[in-house]
């Protein structure tokens, strides 16, 4: 297709559509199209766009951290997350999440919460409070490091192994209490386990005295599209307890939020995803 020839019946003025913008938007859509890595001839293959074209684009997408390149392959970032964050936060997953984690926070008596992956953070999107336990207030929106936090480490469990390993080595990981885990190596292990287990406990390690157990919301189309995560103080219990007493809830949760995101495309016609 000629680069030149965008515009269409149905397309907007000159003076409402921004041909670069177009461009870049088709870029994106051809790694959503489930190519892991591509090289510049294989995107502009793909999007109709000429070589000069696709070459600006995915320079662009590097320099502004939304992809990376080894000098011949290009690969997005975890950061083109943050592109679908509004919709997640504001007309989609929120509204079908927060009825479960309020039945939850009920029958556990306490604070339950619900975030997505953006970058190296996870992002609050949804939140059933009861009584506050941490010493920073935490509410929609609220991004908090994911190495060290149970609803990152199951965010994180659906990644391959040279993609974690890579989003792991290229961030800040800081020492929040003696308890975290900072170690590249600690941390894959860690988060390998996650992946066998279907949850993440975290004790301590983001915040002394906070002890927090997490599941992930999973889509049976699209794999983990956010975390589930109930926060306790740590010193009411032991650790056995706090998971003998909210993972099955914790799950039982889970399994209910997906029913109803998968209820609502059926419904809709519509992907709540990216």
């Amino acid at each position: 297709m000629d680069e030149q020839r965008v515009e269409t019946e149905t397309t907007p003025g000159k003076e409402d559509f921004v041909r670069s913008l177009a461009n870049g938007l088709k870029v994106l859509e051809a790694f959503a199209a489930g190519e892991a890595s591509m090289t510049l001839s294989e995107v502009a293959r793909r999007t109709g766009l000429s070589r000069a074209a696709a070459r600006r684009m995915l320079h662009t997408l590097v320099h502004l951290g939304y992809a990376t390149t080894d000098g011949r392959e290009f690969t997005l970032t975890p950061k083109v997350l943050s592109l679908g964050l509004g919709f997640w936060s504001g007309n989609g997953l929120k509204d079908l999440l927060q009825p479960h984690l309020r039945t939850l926070a009920a029958e556990l008596n306490e604070s339950c919460s619900a975030s997505v992956l953006v970058g190296t953070e996870i992002v609050y999107i949804a939140r059933a409070h009861t009584r506050r336990i941490m010493r920073m207030d935490l509410d929609v929106g609220t991004r908090l490091p994911a190495f060290a936090t149970s609803m990152g480490r199951v965010l994180l469990s659906d990644m391959e192994e040279p993609t974690l390993r890579n989003l792991l080595e290229s961030s800040e990981r800081p020492r929040m209490t003696p308890a975290t885990v900072t170690g590249v190596e600690e941390l894959c292990a860690v988060i390998a386990e996650v992946q066998k287990t279907g949850y993440a406990m975290v004790d301590q390690e983001l915040e002394a005295g906070l002890r927090s157990v997490s599941v992930p919301v999973h889509h049976p189309e699209r794999g983990i599209i956010a975390a589930m995560n109930v926060s306790v103080s740590a010193g009411l219990e032991s650790a056995e307890g706090t998971l003998e007493r909210v993972l099955v809830p914790l799950r039982r949760c889970a399994e209910a939020a997906v029913g109803s995101v998968v209820a609502w495309e059926q419904s809709t016609g519509q992907i709540s995803g990216m």
